[in-house]
């Protein structure tokens, strides 16, 4: 953007328009104009200090707007697509030109037709490459599940294989618990800024104007893809004419738009990876060191523990890198707890321990092993699981339900009769997660317990 010098007086034509629209006791007028030969759009807010009042431009006020974007564009300069206008009641004005440098908001974003219609009533020099795409892009980096498994066909049969990214990346298992952890510092710290972790899914968008997304799939697999915001590839395309990189060559039918970054529909993906059998692979991407700005700080573990750090304390010496690679660690095993947390962000309240966790449940990699449940909510839970299903009680009174405990639960029955022997009597077993399994003393206890616990570690493994 371009700005011209505070304190011009109120006798600019867009200053006198904004004072004569202003409703009575105004202090300021904040204006926003979007502008191409096919339209106008207007915002304005006028405040008293205390209130605020949103209205649309009059037509004479929007006629003001596009004489001195004609007056621009006779001057031998390229015209601006947007102007934001501040105006005081004292007649201090300040007006802020945008030339497109980043996307213009979507209020304030015409159609494609109408920036087509605008470059060809007055041409430029350059176009920015978010234009370029926006109004050129054609959908071709768009892959539907159908264009992926007809792809998909084509490059096996011409024998077109994925480049192997061999040592670019971290293996998919150890970045993924990095983002994660570098996701939860973030949020720990009460920051708007860093990656962010969404169900499987990672984010991120840089200081850079680059950004990607990390998506976890079934069996192993996952797709990183994004966009470095200068990548010259992109710049070649949309402003050279050269033909667009071939970013899925050899890819598996599973990359698809649902695990693309949202930069794939508008025409400004600058890399694609995926992850399959234990290796990233790519198509005509650039290597990883071009994508560095657009990917958090996850390449090295030294590089994850630095972000934590600088997070934690001012002073990075203050922080405790074990801790740190401790709280990595257990992400990569899937065991994060809120200890594991309070051991490096502490528990006085400067942090957001729990949302921090919340990072790490999102992601999949937060311990599931539950608290011990107690005796007393064990029997309650097959009370009502008995009465539930109206199993018969005769000779088995609920009010003598009793609980043995072993390892990740409880086991529970009605004690028979002191010299009496019952054979199939009803025995119930609940693990500390809620799981309830009926059973009976025809299967001795020590084997059914066995079994139980092993179910119980299968729910409650890791994830990753």
């Amino acid at each position: 953007m371009a700005n011209e010098p505070s304190g011009l007086t109120a006798e600019h034509p867009l200053a006198r328009e904004l004072a004569v629209q202003g409703p009575s006791g105004w202090q300021r007028a904040d204006a926003v104009f979007a502008v191409t030969v096919a339209g106008e759009i207007g915002h304005l807010v006028y405040s008293d200090g205390e209130h605020a009042i949103s209205m649309n431009p009059p037509e004479t006020m929007l006629a003001v707007v596009r004489e001195l974007r004609a007056v621009a564009a006779g001057s031998n300069a390229e015209p601006w697509w947007r102007i934001l206008v501040v105006l005081a009641c004292s007649g201090e004005l300040e007006i802020e030109y945008d030339y497109g440098d980043e996307p213009f908001p979507a209020g304030q974003l015409f159609g494609p037709e109408a920036y087509r219609a605008d470059l060809e009533a007055y041409p430029r020099a350059h176009v920015p490459v978010w234009l370029s795409a926006y109004i050129g892009h054609g959908g071709r980096q768009r892959r539907t599940p159908q264009e992926a498994a007809t792809q998909a066909r084509t490059d096996r049969a011409a024998q077109v294989w994925a480049v192997l990214a061999e040592n670019e990346f971290p293996p998919f298992p150890v970045m993924w618990a990095r983002w994660a952890t570098v996701a939860a510092a973030f949020v720990a710290a009460k920051s708007d800024w860093g990656p962010r972790m969404l169900p499987w899914t990672g984010l991120f968008e840089g200081s850079a104007r680059g950004g990607s997304t990390l998506y976890a799939l079934p069996a192993g697999r996952a797709v990183l893809s994004g966009g470095v915001w200068n990548a010259p590839t992109l710049e070649a395309v949309y402003n050279g004419g050269a033909p667009m990189p071939k970013l899925y060559a050899g890819a598996p039918d599973w990359v698809t738009d649902s695990v693309l970054d949202p930069r794939a529909a508008s025409g400004l993906l600058s890399f694609c990876y995926w992850w399959e059998a234990g290796r990233w692979y790519r198509g005509q991407s650039p290597a990883a060191d071009d994508c560095a700005t657009a990917v958090p700080g996850v390449w090295t573990a030294d590089a994850a523990i630095g972000i934590v750090s600088r997070l934690v304390a001012d002073d990075p010496d203050d922080v405790s890198s074990d801790a740190i690679s401790a709280l990595m660690a257990a992400a990569e095993m899937g065991a994060v707890t809120r200890a594991t947390l309070v051991e490096v962000f502490g528990d006085d309240g400067r942090f957001d321990i729990d949302g921090a966790l919340y990072q790490y449940s999102l992601a999949g990699l937060v311990s599931t092993a539950p608290d011990q449940m107690s005796a007393e909510e064990a029997i309650a839970r097959v009370r009502e699981y008995i009465t539930g299903h109206r199993l018969d009680t005769e000779g088995y009174p609920l009010s003598q339900l009793v609980a043995e405990r072993f390892d990740v639960g409880w086991m529970l029955y009605v004690p028979v009769a002191e010299g009496e022997i019952a054979f199939g009597r009803a025995i119930f077993y609940i693990g500390d997660d809620g799981v309830l399994e009926p059973s009976s003393s025809s299967v001795a206890p020590a084997r059914y317990i066995a079994d139980f616990t092993q179910r119980f570690a299968d729910r409650h493994g890791s994830v990753a």
